[in-house]
């Protein structure tokens, strides 16, 4: 990712933000995209397991899934103020101590991050340019699973891509939002020897888990 795309990511996702999502979160718990995964993944088991949760915002994920029995999480973020919020999220549930907080792309973090038997990625495909190159290093470091929502690959996604891109541009921010091929994400991961377990559509995402 470039460097003016991950000050786009910062900008974009900044304290206002994450504080409304962290305080939407604990009213409503996660998404409906977000849950679906989740039902998925404890579907594999995961008591013990370790995660890594690449992009996870305030960190539902690592949330629910160490609330269920998980072990122990990484949760790596190129926005600063959603890694306050999911800390303090952590915190107040108790299981801080389990947590690792990593601030940075993942591709640049990527050596020094260790692997672990879930690595997950809700909704953050989406913001990478190079969509190979991010799922291959999520592989990599995936002893199980990897599990992903990213959006469909069909007319509709494409237009709203367009318009919210244009929107971006006019507010002259350099984060920009990516519909990649459905072919090609799942490719990338049948190649490194993942084969998909789960899928469930909706209207503009899909919910998908890879396993060993």
């Amino acid at each position: 990712m470039t460097c003016a795309h991950c000050a786009g990511i910062e900008n974009e996702f900044d304290e206002r933000v994450a504080r409304q999502e962290l305080a939407k979160f604990r009213r409503r718990g996660p998404r409906g995209t977000t849950r679906r995964l989740l039902d998925a993944v404890r579907a594999l088991g995961i008591s013990g397991a370790t995660v890594l949760d690449v992009g996870g915002g305030v960190g539902a994920i690592h949330h629910e899934l160490l609330d269920a029995g998980a072990a122990a999480a990484v949760h790596v973020d190129a926005s600063s103020a959603y890694l306050r919020a999911a800390r303090e999220e952590a915190e107040r549930r108790g299981h801080a101590q389990q947590v690792t907080f990593e601030h940075g792309d993942f591709l640049d973090v990527a050596a020094r991050t260790p692997v672990a038997d879930l690595v997950t990625l809700d909704r953050v495909v989406c913001c990478y340019p190079n969509a190979a190159e991010l799922l291959t290093a999520s592989a990599a470091h995936a002893r199980r699973a990897v599990a992903l929502v990213y959006p469909r690959d069909w007319l509709l996604m494409r237009v709203v891509n367009v318009f919210v891109n244009q929107f971006l541009r006019l507010k002259r921010s350099p984060f920009r939002t990516f519909i990649h091929p459905t072919g090609v994400v799942e490719g990338v991961l049948e190649q490194a020897g993942l084969n998909r377990r789960f899928r469930r559509m909706g209207l503009m995402w899909q919910v998908v888990v890879f396993a060993r």
